[in-house]
């Protein structure tokens, strides 16, 4: 199946390898190809405003060129919404005289480590339920590859994790109804209320896992750490059944840069570009040049745009 036909697309890599640029790119290939895209930073150092030279800041969708809107998560923001969902979720479900002691305990739970990313993951499984219906592609750029990969195993530890928990309310349920001596199992708000939640998590997992829906792709430099950092994850992400088929080496050499330094940069990158080709044989590898000036207008990420279809369709009739 074409590159270019997917319903989401996910751009992860080590950071400062080219991934804002990369996604901004992609995003814009797809709109130039008449689709409606939505662009989707969940990177805290948000790039995408200073690549399109607009401030995108707002934690809302806000339309970039022609096709093309964008969304740049405020992870803090999103944590806030995701606790404040929770605390609305129990207030009808809880004692009142417990509710403080709950809420207490929320607040507490909020700023253990992993929390952001919790309401971040929660953030994109609803961009990818409810707001794809709204484009023909979701394009992610995503936090650095450590980030990427707690991510998109978080659909699959939340399952393992919540299986326990229904499982748990469930005997509790079943004893309490065995006390009141008539056997009725009690309804249960919560227990449904989890159960919906795991739901969402099913379907969202489903989908990232449907190679036909979704793709993903990792940027790269012909570079030793990037290379074994892309290695690892890869091996990493398909350990949990989650299959990288293309890549992106970023700022290659090209031909026509002169002068001894550059020359001997050339030679050294040669023997990480053919470790590459080697160690990644089984990914599309799409190579995007060295540009002579930064990324610092529109047009410049136009044609970096044009350069990504080109090496995407000379692979589409070449692999």
């Amino acid at each position: 199946m074409d590159m270019l036909e997917k319903k989401i697309y996910f751009i992860g890599g080590k950071g400062g390898v080219g991934k804002s640029t990369t996604s901004a790119a992609m995003a814009l290939l797809l709109a130039q190809k008449g689709k409606k895209i939505l662009l989707v930073s969940t990177d805290p150092a948000h790039n995408t405003g200073d690549l399109f030279h607009r401030n995108f800041s707002g934690g809302k969708i806000e339309r970039a060129t022609e096709n093309l809107d964008v969304l740049e998560i405020d992870s803090e923001q999103e944590s806030r919404n995701y606790i404040n969902g929770v605390k609305g979720n129990l207030k009808g479900l809880v004692k009142a005289t417990m509710l403080e002691e709950v809420n207490r305990q929320i607040d507490m739970a909020a700023s253990s480590p992993g929390a952001e990313e919790a309401a971040l993951f929660d953030k994109i499984t609803s961009l990818i339920l409810e707001e794809i219906a709204n484009y023909d592609g979701i394009v992610f750029d995503t936090a650095p590859t450590g980030h990427t990969i707690r991510l998109l195993t978080l659909p699959e530890l939340m399952g393992v994790w919540m299986d326990g928990l229904l499982e748990r309310r469930k005997k509790v349920n079943e004893n309490y109804a065995q006390w009141m001596n008539d056997g009725e199992i009690v309804e249960d708000p919560l227990y449904d209320k989890l159960n919906e939640r795991k739901n969402r998590f099913k379907r969202v997992r489903e989908i990232l896992l449907d190679d036909t829906k979704t793709q993903y792709v990792f940027v790269l430099n012909a570079e030793r750490l990037p290379i074994l950092e892309t290695a690892k994850a890869i091996d990493t992400l398909h350990e949990h059944g989650i299959h990288v088929n293309s890549i992106v080496i970023n700022k290659v050499i090209p031909d026509e840069a002169d002068g001894r330094f550059m020359e001997q940069r050339r030679t050294n990158e040669r023997v990480y570009l053919e470790e590459i080709k080697d160690k990644f044989k089984h990914q599309r590898q799409i190579f995007l040049p060295l540009l002579e000036h930064d990324i610092s207008s529109l047009a410049t990420l136009q044609l970096i745009s044009g350069l990504l279809g080109k090496q995407i369709d000379y692979n589409l009739h070449h692999r």
